[in-house]
Protein backbone atom coordinates (compact mmCIF):
# COMPACT_ATOMS: atom_id res chain seq x y z
CA UNK A 1 0.00 0.00 0.00
CA UNK A 2 0.99 3.42 -0.83
CA UNK A 3 1.31 5.83 2.11
CA UNK A 4 -0.87 8.50 2.58
CA UNK A 5 0.07 11.92 1.99
CA UNK A 6 -1.39 14.93 -0.22
CA UNK A 7 -1.93 18.25 -0.80
CA UNK A 8 -4.54 20.99 -0.57
CA UNK A 9 -5.24 23.00 -3.27
CA UNK A 10 -3.29 25.90 -2.40
CA UNK A 11 -0.14 24.17 -2.34
CA UNK A 12 -0.98 22.39 -5.90
CA UNK A 13 1.40 23.79 -8.36
CA UNK A 14 1.18 22.71 -12.06
CA UNK A 15 3.41 19.48 -13.10
CA UNK A 16 3.60 18.49 -9.83
CA UNK A 17 3.32 14.37 -9.45
CA UNK A 18 3.02 11.60 -7.88
CA UNK A 19 3.32 7.85 -8.52
CA UNK A 20 2.52 4.11 -7.57
CA UNK A 21 4.04 1.06 -8.76
CA UNK A 22 1.82 -2.47 -8.25
CA UNK A 23 2.90 -5.86 -9.99
CA UNK A 24 -0.53 -7.10 -11.63
CA UNK A 25 -1.30 -10.40 -9.98
CA UNK A 26 -3.47 -12.78 -10.71
CA UNK A 27 -5.17 -12.23 -6.89
CA UNK A 28 -6.22 -8.31 -8.71
CA UNK A 29 -7.77 -9.89 -11.51
CA UNK A 30 -9.96 -12.27 -9.20
CA UNK A 31 -10.34 -9.82 -6.98
CA UNK A 32 -11.86 -7.46 -9.07
CA UNK A 33 -13.94 -9.95 -11.06
CA UNK A 34 -15.42 -10.62 -7.76
CA UNK A 35 -16.16 -6.67 -6.80
CA UNK A 36 -17.16 -5.45 -10.32
CA UNK A 37 -18.78 -8.80 -11.35
CA UNK A 38 -16.78 -8.89 -14.56
CA UNK A 39 -15.75 -12.07 -15.56
CA UNK A 40 -15.31 -12.12 -18.82
CA UNK A 41 -12.92 -14.72 -20.02
CA UNK A 42 -10.35 -12.82 -21.45
CA UNK A 43 -9.69 -11.91 -18.32
CA UNK A 44 -10.30 -15.07 -16.43
CA UNK A 45 -9.85 -17.83 -18.46
CA UNK A 46 -6.43 -18.63 -20.17
CA UNK A 47 -7.35 -21.33 -22.33
CA UNK A 48 -10.31 -18.88 -23.77
CA UNK A 49 -7.92 -15.97 -24.40
CA UNK A 50 -4.82 -17.97 -25.70
CA UNK A 51 -7.52 -17.67 -28.59
CA UNK A 52 -7.80 -14.32 -28.61
CA UNK A 53 -5.75 -11.47 -30.42
CA UNK A 54 -4.16 -10.84 -26.91
CA UNK A 55 -2.73 -14.40 -26.98
CA UNK A 56 -3.51 -15.15 -23.68
CA UNK A 57 -5.04 -13.53 -20.16
CA UNK A 58 -5.31 -9.78 -19.94
CA UNK A 59 -6.00 -7.10 -16.69
CA UNK A 60 -9.42 -5.64 -16.64
CA UNK A 61 -8.85 -1.84 -18.48
CA UNK A 62 -10.94 -0.64 -15.23
CA UNK A 63 -8.51 -2.39 -12.68
CA UNK A 64 -5.99 -0.83 -14.41
CA UNK A 65 -7.70 2.57 -14.10
CA UNK A 66 -8.29 2.04 -10.50
CA UNK A 67 -4.42 2.60 -10.07
CA UNK A 68 -5.07 6.42 -10.84
CA UNK A 69 -7.90 6.22 -8.03
CA UNK A 70 -5.25 5.26 -5.47
CA UNK A 71 -2.24 7.79 -6.30
CA UNK A 72 -5.38 10.38 -6.34
CA UNK A 73 -6.81 9.78 -2.86
CA UNK A 74 -3.44 8.58 -1.26
CA UNK A 75 -1.20 10.94 -2.71
CA UNK A 76 -1.96 13.76 -4.62
CA UNK A 77 -4.14 15.62 -4.40
CA UNK A 78 -4.84 12.87 -1.58
CA UNK A 79 -6.57 12.36 1.57
CA UNK A 80 -10.17 14.41 0.52
CA UNK A 81 -9.72 14.37 -3.41
CA UNK A 82 -13.04 13.56 -4.68
CA UNK A 83 -12.82 11.60 -8.72
CA UNK A 84 -15.24 13.89 -10.43
CA UNK A 85 -14.48 12.35 -13.65
CA UNK A 86 -11.92 10.15 -16.07
CA UNK A 87 -11.61 10.42 -20.01
CA UNK A 88 -9.04 7.29 -20.69
CA UNK A 89 -7.54 5.75 -23.60
CA UNK A 90 -5.91 1.96 -23.48
CA UNK A 91 -2.96 1.71 -25.84
CA UNK A 92 -1.87 -2.07 -24.81
CA UNK A 93 -3.05 -4.89 -23.09
CA UNK A 94 -1.64 -5.33 -18.90
CA UNK A 95 -1.00 -8.76 -18.10
CA UNK A 96 -0.76 -10.88 -14.88
CA UNK A 97 3.03 -9.96 -13.95
CA UNK A 98 3.32 -6.80 -15.33
CA UNK A 99 5.23 -3.91 -13.21
CA UNK A 100 2.85 -1.02 -13.65
CA UNK A 101 3.97 2.88 -12.39
CA UNK A 102 0.90 5.12 -12.17
CA UNK A 103 1.89 8.83 -12.79
CA UNK A 104 -0.46 11.49 -11.94
CA UNK A 105 0.97 15.05 -12.52
CA UNK A 106 -1.19 18.32 -12.08
CA UNK A 107 -2.09 19.89 -15.61
CA UNK A 108 -4.89 22.73 -14.07
CA UNK A 109 -6.21 24.05 -10.87
CA UNK A 110 -9.41 26.05 -10.48
CA UNK A 111 -8.71 27.53 -7.32
CA UNK A 112 -12.69 29.14 -7.72
CA UNK A 113 -13.75 25.65 -8.05
CA UNK A 114 -11.58 23.85 -6.48
CA UNK A 115 -11.07 21.42 -8.74
CA UNK A 116 -7.76 20.00 -10.64
CA UNK A 117 -7.16 18.33 -13.85
CA UNK A 118 -4.75 15.34 -13.19
CA UNK A 119 -3.21 14.27 -16.37
CA UNK A 120 -2.69 10.02 -15.27
CA UNK A 121 -0.59 7.44 -17.18
CA UNK A 122 0.23 3.97 -16.62
CA UNK A 123 3.27 2.70 -17.77
CA UNK A 124 4.63 -0.72 -18.25
CA UNK A 125 8.55 -1.21 -18.83
CA UNK A 126 8.32 2.74 -19.84
CA UNK A 127 5.41 2.40 -22.32
CA UNK A 128 1.85 3.82 -22.01
CA UNK A 129 -0.47 1.41 -21.16
CA UNK A 130 -3.02 3.62 -20.72
CA UNK A 131 -3.63 7.94 -20.30
CA UNK A 132 -6.16 9.67 -19.00
CA UNK A 133 -7.42 13.37 -17.71
CA UNK A 134 -8.89 12.90 -14.29
CA UNK A 135 -11.44 16.04 -13.11
CA UNK A 136 -10.81 16.31 -9.34
CA UNK A 137 -12.17 18.06 -6.61
CA UNK A 138 -9.37 19.24 -4.25
CA UNK A 139 -9.89 20.13 -0.34
CA UNK A 140 -8.85 23.67 0.56
CA UNK A 141 -6.04 24.28 2.93
CA UNK A 142 -8.16 24.14 6.96
CA UNK A 143 -7.73 27.12 8.78
CA UNK A 144 -6.05 26.87 11.87
CA UNK A 145 -8.26 26.94 14.58
CA UNK A 146 -7.40 29.62 17.80
CA UNK A 147 -7.44 28.08 20.69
Amino acid sequence: MSAVHGADLEEMEIGQSDETVTVVTEGHLDAFAEVSGDYNPVHMDEEFARKTPFRGRIAHGALIASFISGVLGNQLPGPGAIFLGLNMRFMKPTRIGDEVTTRVTVKSIDLKARTAVMDCVCLVEGEPVMQADADVMVRKRRKKSSA
